[in-house]
């Protein structure tokens, strides 16, 4: 939000009775679908209900889906979660799709240096001055050799 008074569709700023009267329900009812879990409203310090707009939103479509649909509060109660599910997996799928978009560009990216690099490598066989990263040549180090196993010049018995 770039103005400071601007209202998020989230803001939780109307009183019980405004939101009942924005929804064209009684403030009672809406106490109810909170008893049932159907809304959730916030809470000031001292325990007053604060709803949103996006709230009163969903106040208007149980009452949609109540009164034109036939559905009862459980049927609703259902058909919201599953509405905030889908609604969270859209926004999953958006941020992974975001990822591959990134990781195909970072494959196309490295794909292009190691072609780069195998044209490099090619071109080495012709000119062996135009390396490019000095390689030393490889010196063998040991670090551990196993012991020699006794055989019957050790003493071994038979």
């Amino acid at each position: 939000m770039s103005n400071p008074y601007e209202l998020s569709d989230d803001m939780p700023v109307y009183v019980i009775s405004v939101a009942a009267s924005l929804s064209g329900m009684h403030p009672q009812t809406l106490r109810g679908y909170e008893r049932v879990g159907l809304l959730t409203p916030r809470r000031t310090a001292r325990g007053g209900r604060r709803y949103s707009m996006r709230d009163i939103l969903t106040l208007r479509e149980i009452q949609r889906l109540s009164q034109e649909e036939g559905i009862n509060l459980s049927g609703i109660k259902r058909i919201l979660d599953l509405e905030r599910e889908l609604e969270q997996a859209r926004l999953m799928a958006a941020e992974l799709h975001a990822q591959v978009s990134l990781l195909r560009n970072e494959l196309e990216s490295t794909r292009a240096v190691a072609a780069r690099l195998a044209e490099l490598r090619r071109s080495q066989t012709v000119d062996p001055a135009a390396t490019l990263v000095p390689v030393r040549s490889t010196t063998t180090v040991t670090f551990w050799q196993a012991a020699p196993a006794p055989g019957p010049e050790q003493g071994e018995k038979s």
